[in-house]
């Protein structure tokens, strides 16, 4: 507890964006540690999203990117519960960089969910000629593992964050909704590009 001190707390609230006494109280379980604080304050960011998801989300915010060579362009809809957070500048960024993110990753689908059954049919059964000569009793968890990575690869809510690859989207939205305290919705997205 002796490490805590208002230089500690405000290192911490730079780090995550968090209020300054959930900074504080997260310091004092884990005895001034920043590392595990940040990780419990993440934890927390979970289950805050997780509570907030079936809220309503009647706000939010159409923002654009356009790549500087102007050959990309992108329009996200993030959804909020007020309009005092969708003027906000930290829903902004996100927005943002959601949105520059989508122009440099050009994802399929939001959600696993919202691929076409047909894709990851396809897919699955790639997938499992691949492993045919492999134990059949882990075929099916290596099958499993090689879709997790395909989405990974293709749904824009399982990528890794192009500004900090240790998180996936979901994981900066659901950091969002424990910073800003809202149920944040990622709702749709258009991806242009000259060409194609």
């Amino acid at each position: 507890m002796s490490g805590i001190n208002a230089k500690t707390v405000a290192e911490l609230r730079k780090q995550t964006g968090v209020g300054m006494m959930e900074c504080k109280k997260a310091l004092g379980e884990t005895d001034g540690n920043i590392e595990k604080a940040i990780d419990l304050l993440r934890k927390r960011g979970a289950e805050m999203a997780a509570k907030k998801s079936d809220r309503a989300t009647n706000q939010g915010w159409v923002g654009s990117y356009i790549h500087s060579n102007g050959r990309i362009g992108v329009i996200v809809e993030v959804l909020c519960e007020t309009d005092f957070v969708a003027k906000n500048e930290m829903f902004q960024v996100l927005i943002r960089d959601i949105a520059m993110h989508i122009a440099a990753m050009n994802p399929m689908a939001i959600a696993p969910s919202d691929l076409d059954p047909e894709l990851v049919e396809r897919e699955r059964s790639v997938f499992t000629e691949q492993v045919k000569d492999k134990p059949e009793h882990i075929q099916g968890n290596i099958v499993e593992g090689k879709l997790q990575k395909y989405y990974s690869e293709v749904c824009l809510l399982n990528q890794a964050f192009i500004k900090e690859d240790k998180k996936s989207i979901e994981q900066v939205i659901q950091d969002a909704i424990a910073t800003i305290g809202e149920n944040i919705q990622l709702t749709r997205f258009h991806r242009l590009e000259i060409g194609q």
